[in-house]
C-alpha cells in the first residue's frame, strides 16, 4: 500500500547530518540518540481510538435505512452508542489483538447534565471503566479555565487507570493548577518496542472559543509537535503517534509540514470516516479510513478519526517492518448500535425485522454491540442524579427548533438531530437556527427584567441541540445550553454593535475561525453577505424601539447589550466586545442557562418566533 520510507537509521543519520554546526553538547545528544537508534522486530499494533464524546455517557437513537423482506430500504430506529458500548466495544476488540493502543482525542468533558451537574468526575468515572493509555486535552476542557481542566484530570487519576494526558503545545501559566498534570508526550512498550504518543490542542481555538487562564498559551501545533517527535526519535522512538484535537482537514495539512510521524489519531472536527457503503444506511462519510497523507518528507501517515458522542470506536491497525517502517495501514469505524430494530407506524413485523437485523450485521462499520456490564454498574448512580433534575418538565415546544449555526447551505457544520425536517428548511437556510434566535429572544427578556437592555447577542456554537416537539425538561435545557455562562450587559454604540457583528461573520470566515461565531441577536436585525469585504459584510441594521417599532439603528446611539460573558471576554473573535472595560461593562451574575429556564418556565408553551424577529433578515454566500 505504501513505498518504502527511511529506515530509523537513516532517518537518525540524516538528523545528525543537519545539526552540523551546532553546539557540542546539542550534537553529542542527537548523536547519542542516533547511536541509540537500532532495527527490532516487526510489529502489528492496534490503535482503539474516541474523541468528543462531550459528557455524552447515555445511548441515544439513530436512524438508519435497512433492507426489508423485500430487499427495499427503509427508515427504522436503533439504538446509538453511551459510553457502556464504548467499554464494550474495546473490551472486545482488546482482548482479541495483541499489542493494542487505547486512546482519547479530547473534547471528553462539557455538551451533557452529567458534566453540568458534576464537572467531569462522570466521565472520568466511566474513561476509567476503558483504561485509556493516553488523552490529548480539547479546546472544551478548557471551558472553565485552568481550574476546571485540572479537576478533570484529578477526577481520572482518582482511578487505577491513570491515562497520561497529554499537549505538546500547552504552556500554562505561572502557578497554574494545571502544572505538573500534563505532559507533552508518553512513551509506551508495546511487543518490546518504544511507542512515541505526542498530544496537541488546537491553538487558536482553544485561546478564542474557549476560556484557558490569562498567561496560558498553546504554541504553533506544527512547531510542538515536531521539536517533540525529534526529542523522541533522539531516543531511540522510531514509531510515533499523534494523538490531536485539531481537525480532520488540520490532521491532514499538519502531516505534510511534520517530519518522522507515522500516525494521526484525531478529534475536534466530529468527523465520521469510513467506508462509502454507509452511504446506504443513510449515513455521509467525510472520507476513507484510514486517510492517507504523506508527511514532509513524503513518507506516509496515516489519519483517523472517530466520529462523536461516544457513537463509535476506530479500529486501526498498523503494520511496522523491523525498521519502524509503516508497511500498511487498514481497519473500520465500529458505529455502536444495538439490534432493536423498530419503528413506531407501522409496527414492524418479525419477517421485516429479522432481514434488517441480518442487513444491519452485514454493514462495514455498523457494530452491534452490548453494553459493558462493569461500565453500566458504574453509570447507573450517576444517571439516576442526571434523571431526577433533568427529567423535571420545564415547559412545552409546539414545534420543533432547529438548530443551526449559519444561514444558507455551504458554509454551515448541521448536527441536527431531527434530520431532513431541519437540514432541508427553506426557513432555517434562509435565517438560521430557530433554537439559536430563541435563546437570543430569552436573554434579551431576562436582561429587560433585571436593569434594562435593548438588544442581546449570542453566538451560534454556544446553542448546542435542537428542541423537539413536546416537553421541554430541565436536562433539555442545559444540554441546549451546557456551559457556566453568565450574562454580561454592555453599554455600546451602534457603530460597536455593528463592528461586533463584523467581528464574528469574520471569524467565521477565518482559516483559525469557527461556525460557531456567528452572531444571533434579539432586538436587532440586519443583512449579511458573505462576499462583501471585512468591514462591509453586514448592512441595513435596524433595531426594535421600545414602542415596537424596527427602525434604522443609530451609529451614534449608546444601547445597552445583554451577551454571555465568553463573548464578552473576547470569545470567538468578538474583540470589540471584549475592548469594552470600566463603568460600559457590568457582569448580571444571572445563568445564561437558568436565563433560559426562566424564560421557558415563564410561558404556557413555545415555538418559533415571527421571521420579522429573526436577526439575519437576508443571508448570502454566493455569488
Amino acid at each position: 500500500m505504501f513505498k518504502k520510507k527511511l529506515t530509523v537509521s537513516q532517518r537518525g543519520l540524516a538528523f545528525c547530518r543537519a545539526l552540523r554546526g551546532a553546539a557540542a553538547v546539542a550534537l553529542i545528544t542527537a548523536l547519542a540518540g542516533c547511536l541509540g537508534s537500532s532495527d527490532g522486530a516487526p510489529l502489528e499494533l492496534t490503535i482503539l481510538h474516541v474523541n468528543d464524546h462531550h459528557s455524552r455517557l447515555d445511548a441515544e437513537t439513530l436512524t438508519l435505512r435497512l433492507k426489508n423482506a423485500a430487499g427495499t430500504r427503509e427508515a427504522v430506529t436503533v439504538d446509538l452508542g453511551g459510553f457502556a458500548r464504548v467499554a464494550g466495544a474495546i473490551e472486545a476488540l482488546r482482548s482479541s489483538q495483541p499489542h493494542v493502543l487505547t486512546l482519547h482525542a479530547g473534547d471528553a468533558i462539557t455538551g451533557d447534565l452529567y458534566y453540568t451537574l458534576t464537572e467531569g468526575r462522570a466521565d472520568a468515572t466511566l474513561m476509567n471503566t476503558v483504561c485509556f493509555d493516553a488523552l490529548t486535552l480539547g479546546n472544551h476542557e478548557f471551558d472553565n479555565g485552568d481550574a476546571g481542566a485540572a479537576k478533570f484530570i484529578d477526577e481520572l487519576a482518582k482511578g487505577s487507570c491513570r491515562p497520561a494526558v497529554l499537549s505538546a503545545n500547552l504552556k500554562p501559566r505561572s502557578g497554574s493548577p494545571l502544572t505538573g498534570k500534563v505532559r507533552a508526550s508518553t512513551i509506551v512498550q508495546r511487543g518490546g518496542q518504544p511507542i512515541g504518543i505526542v498530544g496537541l490542542t488546537v491553538a487558536a481555538k482553544t485561546r478564542d472559543s474557549s476560556r484557558p487562564d490569562a498567561g496560558t498559551t498553546f504554541e504553533d501545533e506544527a512547531s510542538a509537535a515536531q521539536r517533540e517527535i525529534d526529542a523522541l526519535r533522539a531516543q531511540g522512538v522510531n514509531k510515533i503517534v499523534l494523538l490531536t484535537h485539531l481537525g480532520y482537514q488540520a490532521d491532514q495539512q499538519l502531516a505534510a509540514r511534520l517530519s518522522g510521524v507515522d500516525v494521526i489519531v484525531g478529534g475536534d472536527s466530529h468527523t465520521l470516516i469510513g467506508p462509502a457503503s454507509l452511504a446506504d444506511v443513510g449515513l455521509t462519510p467525510s472520507g476513507p479510513y484510514p486517510t492517507g497523507a504523506r508527511n514532509k518528507d513524503g513518507e506516509p501517515v496515516c489519519i483517523v478519526q472517530a466520529w462523536q458522542y461516544a457513537y463509535a470506536v476506530g479500529e486501526l491497525r498498523i503494520r511496522f517492518d523491523s525498521s519502524g517502517v509503516v508497511n500498511e495501514c487498514a481497519g473500520q469505524p465500529h458505529i455502536l448500535v444495538s439490534d432493536n430494530v423498530r419503528r413506531t407506524s407501522p409496527a414492524l413485523g418479525e419477517v421485516d425485522r429479522a432481514a434488517m437485523v441480518s442487513d444491519l450485521r452485514a454493514q462495514p462499520g455498523l457494530r452491534v454491540q452490548a453494553p459493558l456490564a462493569k461500565a453500566e454498574q458504574v453509570l447507573a448512580p450517576l444517571a439516576a442524579e442526571k434523571m431526577a433534575f433533568g427529567q423535571t418538565k420545564a415547559g412545552t415546544a409546539t414545534e420543533e427548533l432547529c438548530l443551526r449555526r449559519v444561514p444558507g447551505t455551504k458554509r454551515d457544520v448541521t448536527r441536527s438531530a431531527l434530520g431532513d425536517v431541519c437540514n432541508k428548511s427553506e426557513r432555517v437556510n434562509a435565517h438560521g437556527g430557530d433554537a439559536q434566535q430563541l435563546v437570543a429572544q430569552a436573554f434579551l427578556e431576562q436582561g429587560q427584567r433585571f436593569g434594562g437592555a435593548d438588544i442581546a447577542l449570542q453566538n451560534a456554537g454556544g446553542v448546542r441541540v435542537d428542541i423537539a416537539p413536546g416537553d421541554i425538561t430541565v436536562g433539555r435545557i442545559y444540554t441546549l445550553l451546557p456551559f457556566k455562562n453568565t450574562l454580561v450587559r454592555l453599554r455600546m454604540t451602534g457603530s460597536q454593535v455593528k463592528a461586533a457583528l463584523e467581528d464574528g461573520i469574520g471569524f467565521v470566515l477565518a482559516a483559525a475561525g469557527n461556525t460557531g461565531a456567528y452572531p444571533y441577536a434579539a432586538g436587532l436585525r440586519f443583512e449579511v453577505d458573505l462576499n462583501q469585504p471585512a468591514g462591509q459584510r453586514v448592512s441595513n441594521l435596524q433595531w426594535r424601539n421600545p414602542a415596537g417599532n424596527w427602525v434604522p439603528l443609530d451609529l451614534n446611539a449608546t444601547y445597552r447589550v445583554i451577551t454571555n460573558d465568553f463573548m464578552a471576554g473576547g470569545g470567538d473573535g468578538y474583540a470589540t466586545l471584549k475592548a469594552i472595560t470600566g463603568a460600559n461593562r457590568e457582569d448580571t451574575f444571572l445563568d445564561y442557562a437558568d436565563s433560559f429556564l426562566q424564560y421557558v418556565r415563564g410561558r404556557d408553551s413555545v415555538a418559533r418566533l415571527p421571521l420579522e424577529l429573526y436577526s439575519t433578515q437576508r443571508f448570502s454566500d454566493t455569488p
